[in-house]
């Protein structure tokens, strides 16, 4: 396995970083490229030694930002219509429209290493009111006037505490294009095509409550990386050799020749999943997403649906960005090589200009418990690609089993019939 190494070229290299091995690459949108393949070696751990700021508890700040948006008609609160894109009010039916305001600022990147150093500006944080399920550890924030719920992401009752968190702000927002009663059709028939799911589980799914809209967060990072490699390119030849029976056979051979090169690429919005209140699994089968329809954040868009705070920190989903990035430019220095076969023994990367974002995706969500045991089910809410628990039904699996059984003897039976 060649060595790797990775170098900020924006700032002087510590004794640490001149003692690490070596990496690199380039790419435009990542949300959709896949991690690398399990068993893979990541990239070391990044240079420097600051360390990601604590999101510590504070003390409530006065002045609380709610995202609530009375109606001008009746005073009832508005939501945010998918399919309309617009503010609505379920009471009186009034409408209004979303305009980005002048004052919201566009979206930009931020440096990652400010960020660690705790130098970001205190315009770019926030104080809110969460609270962190003792069960699978989400953290949602709620309204001043809720205390008691149940998590959105496993069904668990839970009781709101009164602290606030501290969180970078979120930059941008995806909002819901799939409304809920289309992101509940998706659920029911993903539910039916799973033959041996519970006809009970289903049922309930169909009549259940509705599903929640959640606002999950991601981080995005941008580079730009310049790597050097060594390696051997592979030419497969052919020679003629003699077998055992005395018949001549063609054997394959491979030419090994030494080679050196560079590759670069410029990486932007390699995309990390800052939750961990679902198995990853079911997030990354939520992919691809098109990060191009991202709003500037605005609360409005938030109106009738909750949002998660991040549990996975900054340099956390850097770690996770860095093995993306890793598998991007292993695969570009295996096409630089060429030739039938590729053998990489080195890989020396600079990285520059690295960035980050906070952002929110929509995610519709449902946990049921039937039975005494919990199903999560979760709905791209851009696309309305559906992802969950696959739960199995003992009854239809032991009919099915029993089913093939007599097949099989009906087979046989006839097969004997007829020698």
């Amino acid at each position: 396995m060649p060595s790797a190494r990775w170098i900020r070229r924006d700032a002087p290299p510590t004794p640490h970083d001149r003692a690490m091995p070596k990496t690199r690459a380039t790419v435009t949108d990542m949300s959709d490229i896949p991690p690398p393949p399990p068993g893979s070696t990541p990239p070391p751990a990044p240079w420097g030694t600051a360390a990601a700021p604590q999101e510590a508890e504070a003390p409530a700040p006065e002045g609380n930002e709610e995202h609530r948006f009375p109606c001008e008609r009746c005073g009832s609160d508005m939501r945010f219509a998918p399919q309309e894109g617009k503010l609505i009010c379920d009471f009186c039916g009034h409408e209004e429209a979303i305009e980005i305001a002048a004052g919201v600022p566009a979206i930009r990147e931020m440096d990652y290493y400010d960020a660690l150093n705790a130098a970001l500006p205190e315009t770019e944080m926030e104080e809110i009111r969460v609270t962190s399920c003792p069960n699978c550890g989400a953290q949602v924030e709620f309204s001043p006037d809720i205390h008691a719920t149940e998590c959105p992401f496993c069904a668990t009752p839970v009781v709101i505490d009164t602290g606030t968190h501290r969180y970078i702000k979120p930059k941008g927002v995806l909002p819901f294009q799939v409304d809920e009663p289309a992101a509940h059709d998706g659920m029911n028939e993903w539910l039916g095509k799973l033959w041996f799911a519970p006809n009970g589980l289903q049922e309930y799914a169909r009549k259940g409550r509705k599903l929640n809209g959640i606002y999950v967060p991601y981080w995005t990072y941008d580079a730009d990386t310049r790597s050097a490699y060594t390696g051997q390119r592979g030419t497969v030849y052919y020679v003629t050799r003699t077998g055992a029976d005395g018949k001549p056979r063609r054997v394959a051979k491979v030419r090994w020749t030494n080679v050196r090169g560079r590759v670069a690429r410029w990486f932007d919005d390699v995309l990390v999943l800052g939750s961990r209140s679902l198995p990853k699994k079911y997030t990354d089968g939520l992919a691809p997403w098109n990060l191009t329809a991202l709003e500037p954040y605005t609360p409005h868009f938030l109106a009738g649906f909750r949002a998660e705070g991040y549990t996975v920190q900054l340099e956390e989903g850097f770690d996770e960005a860095r093995d993306i990035i890793d598998a991007q430019i292993r695969r570009d220095i295996r096409f630089d090589i060429g030739g039938d076969q590729q053998r990489i023994t080195g890989i020396d990367t600079d990285m520059s200009d690295i960035t980050f974002k906070h952002v929110l995706l929509p995610v519709w969500m449902a946990a049921y418990k039937y039975r005494d045991k919990s199903y999560r089910f979760v709905v791209n809410g851009q696309t309305g690609r559906v992802q969950g628990e696959r739960p199995y039904s003992a009854i239809k699996i032991a009919l099915a089993v029993i089913a093939g059984l007599i097949v099989a003897a009906g087979v046989g039976y006839v097969i004997a019939m007829n020698q």
